[in-house]
């Protein structure tokens, strides 16, 4: 008998473990998951931070399911940096249909580091009356029970943050489908795996929540203000403490809105590029996880029965996780793209984030960071991106020569 050679064992390990993953995630990605219980202690009042910046679609919608949660005691804080912010309209608009839900507007040009959303949270922090904090995106919908769920574990006393995941809402076209299935069938199903397999190194901008002594404990907002990934840093930094990140049972709802392969390009790279540089181990194999290029390329160097069976089995999780028959069509095509956007990843170190050129490399507090206009860059792009890290981008009307915090 003669031995197989090493590309047809190459393609058996890869038509293996790719086909393995895409069970994993058909299980684990979408399935449906048991509430947490709000506790009475639970209910104790809390103060959520929204850092808003320009006009965005949806965004009354969004905003507005906010105001209307269940929770008995809350304030929202919603915080710009330019007083011409098209936002402010938007919440004196919420605050007129919403009289009776606490709602705090505070208008800070002040800039602490280079992270801007860090920085509004920063400006917006003196205004939180209340001992829990939840930190929130502005483009996410929740429903009612929204904060009593996501506030929930905050009451165990070994909680540092908890975190929710958020499922893709495509607004319009082919782009934005594929960027929800990013990250429906792609991020949520990667967490689920590595939450099920005992990993906790993870808090994600949609959602954290966590009590105001612990951000203290951490040195607030101002130790993450030269981290572009300030949602992991805020977790990582509670973790280094001794304390949990709780996976929330609560998903909410994002907005995908890029219109153009550009679009989703700048903002896909931009996103792999940054969890490279937070675990360029892990990300080196993340290949394993594009499911069709992986198995059809298994197939190529081990076109054998045991290894096609096997394929076919990884391409049914594989259609089964897309969750509809259009967004399995979609597959090959949303899996060949993320194999290229993942090549792309693989070098470079610097991102393109509306009009700027950053870095990815995460700074401590004091050190300077690589900000430059993306003209002074050859190659490359100023494409929009989606607002995952930091979703305050610079204004363009921010030098007002505004020096005092306006809180209305």
């Amino acid at each position: 008998m003669v031995p197989p050679d090493w590309t047809t064992l190459l393609g058996c390990a890869l038509v293996g473990t790719s086909a393995s993953y895409a069970v994993l995630a058909a299980i684990l990605g979408r399935r449906l998951r048991g509430r947490y219980a709000a506790p009475v202690a639970a209910q104790r009042p809390v103060s959520v931070l929204k850092p808003l910046c320009g006009s965005e679609p949806r965004l009354y919608e969004n905003l507005a399911t906010l105001c209307g949660q269940d929770h008995p005691h809350y304030q929202i804080v919603f915080g710009v940096r330019d007083v011409d912010d098209p936002a402010l309209a938007v919440v004196k608009r919420l605050q007129t249909d919403f009289p009776a839900c606490d709602i705090t507007l505070t208008i800070a040009p002040e800039v602490h580091g280079s992270n801007l959303k860090v920085s509004n949270l920063i400006n917006m922090l003196p205004q939180a009356r209340h001992d829990w904090l939840v930190v929130a995106d502005s483009d996410i919908a929740v429903a009612p029970d929204y904060l009593s769920r996501v506030t929930a574990p905050l009451a165990e006393p070994g909680t540092g943050v908890v975190t929710c995941l958020y499922r893709g809402r495509a607004l319009d076209g082919i782009w934005a489908r594929l960027g929800a299935q990013f990250i429906d069938d792609w991020f949520v199903p990667s967490v689920r795996i590595a939450h099920a397999g005992g990993s906790r190194r993870f808090a994600f901008g949609a959602t954290i929540a966590l009590r105001r002594d612990t951000l203290t404990t951490i040195g607030g907002f101002t130790a993450l203000s030269g981290r572009l990934a300030d949602d992991y840093w805020l977790g990582e930094l509670t973790r280094r403490q001794g304390l949990a990140t709780v996976l929330s049972d609560v998903m909410v709802s994002t907005d995908v809105t890029e219109a153009s392969l550009g679009a989703l390009w700048a903002h896909e790279v931009r996103w792999l590029r940054t969890i490279r540089s937070l675990n360029p181990a892990g990300f080196t194999f993340t290949f394993v996880t594009f499911t069709w290029p992986m198995l059809l390329l298994g197939l190529a160097l081990a076109s054998l029965p045991v290894p096609l069976s096997v394929a076919l089995v990884g391409l049914l999780a594989r259609s089964l996780l897309s969750g509809s028959v259009s967004a399995a069509l979609r597959a090959p095509l949303r899996d060949s793209l993320l194999l290229a956007e993942w090549a792309a990843a693989l070098f470079g170190s610097r991102v393109t984030w509306r009009g700027q050129v950053l870095s990815v490399t995460d700074l401590a507090q004091g050190d300077a960071p690589l900000v430059q206009d993306a003209g002074s860059v050859p190659g490359s792009a100023s494409s929009p991106v989606a607002q995952d890290i930091a979703n305050v981008p610079p204004s363009s009307h921010s030098a007002k020569g505004m020096t005092a915090q306006r809180t209305l």
